[in-house]
C-alpha cells in the first residue's frame, strides 16, 4: 500500500490585530507536524497567545534553498507542513513560492488557507477603484531606480498598490508625483488593523506636507494605494476611431469605411482618413 503524503497548507495570520486570527488557521496550525516560518520568534509569539504547541522551522529568503528540500522530504513522507509568513498571506510579496512550485511539480496537495492581507485590507477601505489593480510589492530603494520602476507602470488604468516603509514615504511620494503627475489621488495606509490604523488621501505634494507636520506617519509600514491613469478623453476617441476603422477596413476600401466610421462615430470624414493611413488600410489613390 502506497504511503500517503502530507499536505502543505498556506496559511494566512494577522497583519496586525490577533482578533482576525480565523478559527480554520488555528486548529491547522495545532495539527501540522511543522510549521516553517518566515520569523520563528513572531510566529512563536502568535503560538503562545493562542495556545498552540508547534514545531518551527526557520524558511525564509536566505536559507530557502537549503530548507525547501527537507519541507519537500518531509511532505514526502507523509507529515504536514503548514507555510506563514511574519504576517498576512504568504507569498504576497513574502517567500514560500519556490516551496510551492516544488509542490505542484511533485503532485503534492497545496491547500490555501485563507485570512488577512494588507493589500486586499487597504484597497477595500481606500475609497479607490477596486474592479482593477496592480500589486507591486516595494519599491526598489534608490529615486532612479524607483522612477523607472514606476515608469513602467505609469499608463496602468488600474489602482497600483505597493508597500513601503514610512522613513521612504517622503522620497517615494516625490517620485509618484515626478512620474505619475500630481494629479493622482493617493491613499496611505497605515498600522493596518491597529490601534492607531489612519488612512491619509489625497495628492503626492499635499501628503508629503501632511507627513513632514506629523512625524508619527514616519513610523511603520505602509501599503501606498495609487490612482490608475486616468484616459484623456481626446484619447478616448481616437481609440474607438481606430477600432471601428480596423473592423470596417477588413472588409471595406478605405473611404467606404471612413464613410461607415463617420457616421457611426461622429468624427469628420478628414481625420478618419488620415487615421486610416496612418494605420495602413489604404493608399491615397484608393
Amino acid at each position: 500500500m502506497q504511503q500517503q503524503r502530507g499536505i502543505l497548507y498556506v496559511v494566512a495570520t494577522p497583519i496586525g490585530n490577533l482578533a482576525d486570527m480565523t478559527e480554520r488557521a488555528r486548529k491547522i496550525l495545532s495539527e501540522v507536524a511543522l510549521v516553517a516560518a518566515e520569523d520563528t520568534r513572531e510566529t512563536l509569539h502568535l503560538l503562545n497567545h493562542f495556545g498552540i504547541a508547534a514545531t518551527l522551522v526557520a524558511y525564509h529568503d536566505h536559507n530557502e534553498s537549503r530548507v525547501a528540500p527537507r519541507l519537500l522530504a518531509d511532505l514526502e513522507a507523509g507529515r504536514d507542513v503548514a507555510l506563514v509568513s511574519d504576517a498576512g498571506t504568504p507569498l504576497i510579496n513574502d517567500p514560500g513560492y519556490s516551496l510551492v512550485a516544488a509542490a505542484r511539480e511533485r503532485g503534492l496537495t497545496v491547500v490555501p488557507v485563507p485570512g488577512a492581507n494588507a493589500a486586499i485590507c487597504a484597497l477595500s477601505a481606500a475609497g479607490l477603484p477596486s474592479d482593477r489593480f496592480l500589486f507591486l510589492g516595494f519599491p526598489p530603494r534608490t529615486s532612479s531606480q524607483r522612477r523607472t520602476w514606476l515608469g513602467e507602470v505609469a499608463d496602468e488604468p488600474g489602482t497600483l498598490i505597493l508597500y513601503e516603509s514610512a522613513k521612504r514615504a517622503l522620497a517615494t511620494l516625490e517620485d509618484l508625483g515626478a512620474v505619475l503627475g500630481e494629479h493622482r489621488r493617493v491613499v496611505l495606509a497605515r498600522e493596518l488593523t491597529k490601534r492607531f490604523e489612519t488612512f491619509l488621501s489625497g495628492q503626492p505634494r499635499e501628503l508629503i506636507a501632511r507627513l513632514e507636520a506629523d512625524p508619527e506617519q514616519q513610523l511603520g509600514e505602509l501599503v501606498i494605494l495609487v490612482e490608475g491613469r486616468s484616459l484623456d478623453p481626446d484619447e478616448g476617441e481616437r481609440i474607438e476611431q481606430e477600432r471601428v476603422l480596423r473592423i470596417l477596413g477588413e472588409a471595406l476600401p478605405l473611404r467606404q469605411a471612413v464613410d461607415l466610421a463617420a457616421r457611426l462615430t461622429g468624427a469628420r470624414k478628414n481625420t478618419l482618413y488620415r487615421l486610416g493611413l496612418d494605420l495602413g488600410l489604404g493608399a491615397a489613390g484608393d
